[in-house]
């Protein structure tokens, strides 16, 4: 891929766009897929594998800005591990990691276009608000083993682009009758470690691969700026913990899906070329 095929500033400005979109429930990978596509940008028909390579740098500037921003709820988190906080912590990870393992590929090859992406934000969405109105009974010091395995599950469906993982465990965690300050704290204690562990696996798997040709830079620029995003979006974190509905992010997903299926509409309806 040389450089032209991915000018810098797009490369930022698919940055910028990751941080925010990775800590709110509006799914990163979903927004990435399909900005570029409405925007009409030559980024959609990248090689698949070059493309990806950008979007592991992408999620390598998120999650170095997510250790430093939530450094302290981390080092809580070590320092409080016991039997009980493995086994939870085990349970979220496992699915994921075992379908993520298994079938990463044939999610990379077969979805994440316009059409799944929008099927994506629509059910998330409908998920999320259906789950926010269960009552408000829990904290996260209840949380028991078949409530970490919901979100393993949870975090397993957020694989197909659109669906969010951010925005899955919110809503299996609110579907337990979790408050919602307790079901963000459950959603960012399940993703550190998959979010780590994922940007480990693919890191190692493009360092084997080596950065194509004149790709340096944009990857570079997009990475920083995802780094940057993210860390300058921590407070949405507090927001969203100030007893937030999720409503609102429900609705934009619908949106945002709507707007898709719009486009494909549209397109379906024009003249083929002569």
């Amino acid at each position: 891929m040389a450089s032209d095929d991915l000018p810098v500033w797009q490369a930022i400005v698919l940055g910028a766009l990751h941080g925010p979109a990775e800590l709110l429930p509006i799914s990163s990978s979903g927004h990435i897929a399909v900005v570029p596509w409405l925007a009409g940008w030559d980024y959609t028909r990248l090689d698949d594998e070059l493309r990806k390579s950008f979007e592991v740098a992408l999620h390598t500037g998120t999650a170095a800005a997510l250790v430093i921003s939530l450094r302290r709820e981390v080092d809580e988190a070590v320092r409080g591990l016991n039997p009980r906080s493995v086994l939870m912590i085990a349970l979220s990870f496992a699915p994921p990691a075992v379908i993520g393992y298994r079938f990463e590929r044939p999610i990379e090859q077969h979805l994440g276009t316009p059409p799944t992406v929008a099927l994506g934000l629509f059910a998330g969405a409908m998920a999320m608000a259906l789950a926010d109105r269960s009552p408000q009974e829990r904290t996260s010091t209840d949380a028991r083993a078949l409530d970490a395995l919901w979100l393993g599950v949870a975090q397993a469906c957020s694989l197909l682009p659109g669906v969010s993982r951010n925005g899955a465990t919110l809503a299996a965690a609110r579907r337990r009758r979790f408050t919602r300050v307790d079901a963000n704290r459950l959603s960012r204690h399940a993703a550190l470690p998959i979010i780590a562990g994922a940007t480990l696996l693919k890191g190692a798997r493009l360092r084997a691969r080596g950065l194509p040709a004149g790709s340096a830079v944009p990857f570079a620029a997009g990475a920083g700026a995802a780094f940057v995003s993210t860390l300058g979006s921590t407070r949405l974190i507090q927001a969203l913990e100030r007893d937030s509905s999720l409503l609102p992010y429900a609705l934009y997903r619908i949106a945002l899906a709507g707007l898709i299926v719009r486009r494909l509409l549209r397109r379906r309806s024009l003249p083929p070329p002569r």
